[in-house]
């Protein structure tokens, strides 16, 4: 078991870290495709995230075809609800989840979720998830997605914890990267995308298996 009775509070990532991962891969493609059909150019938005990838294709589009660039924006985020709603549909949390958060906030760590997804989507894999933490905040609740660090702190501020007296939780890279620059105790999961190697090389601390391996 990993204890973190030494801290006061814990951020956990959704996907992969909770529940099982989208397929962003696939989303990413669709998402291509589509700016493709826009006409963006592909340096535009080359080796960016998914939803940088629309900012990028809309901030050029407003610049060189303003009146294509509202539709554009709302039409690719359509795109990416759609895909996250119509995955939700048949995904649950991973075994024991609901019952670890419920036991680290009953020994008073304080906890929060930050993730990239939509609300809609999150709260549909996992109906209750608000009664078991003290905070939730998806893409619909901040301007600043991670590995933006602002991302982390707003959730931070939310539950009343430091960034140095919280773990940051991850399967991903950005998780450890944004938890990184925040001066947290990154804990990387090997419940989702990526491997030891990826996770230590973007700044975890520890990895393990997955949440369940927690205690406090």
């Amino acid at each position: 078991m990993t204890n973190l009775s030494q801290l006061q509070g814990a951020l956990f990532d959704f996907d992969g870290t909770l529940a099982p991962n989208l397929d962003l891969p696939d989303m990413r493609r669709q998402v291509l495709e589509f700016t493709l059909r826009t006409d963006v150019p592909e340096t535009v938005y080359a080796d960016r995230y998914i939803v940088e990838v629309i900012d990028a294709a809309y901030v050029w589009l407003q610049h060189n075809r303003p009146d294509t660039a509202s539709a554009y924006r709302d039409e690719a985020h359509e795109l990416i609800t759609n895909i996250e709603l119509n995955a939700a549909r048949t995904t649950s949390p991973f075994p024991g989840i609901p019952t670890k958060l419920g036991e680290l906030r009953a020994a008073g760590l304080r906890l929060g979720v930050v993730t990239r997804n939509c609300r809609a989507a999150v709260l549909q894999v996992f109906p209750h998830l608000e009664s078991h933490i003290d905070a939730l905040h998806t893409r619909d609740d901040t301007a600043f997605l991670k590995p933006d660090p602002r991302h982390l702190q707003a959730c931070l501020d939310a539950i009343g914890s430091r960034p140095d007296e919280t773990a940051m939780i991850g399967d991903g890279a950005l998780d450890m990267h944004a938890g990184s620059r925040l001066g947290m105790y990154c804990i990387g999961v090997l419940s989702g995308s990526a491997n030891e190697k990826t996770l230590k090389k973007a700044g975890a601390q520890l990895v393990i298996e997955d949440c369940l391996a927690l205690a406090c």
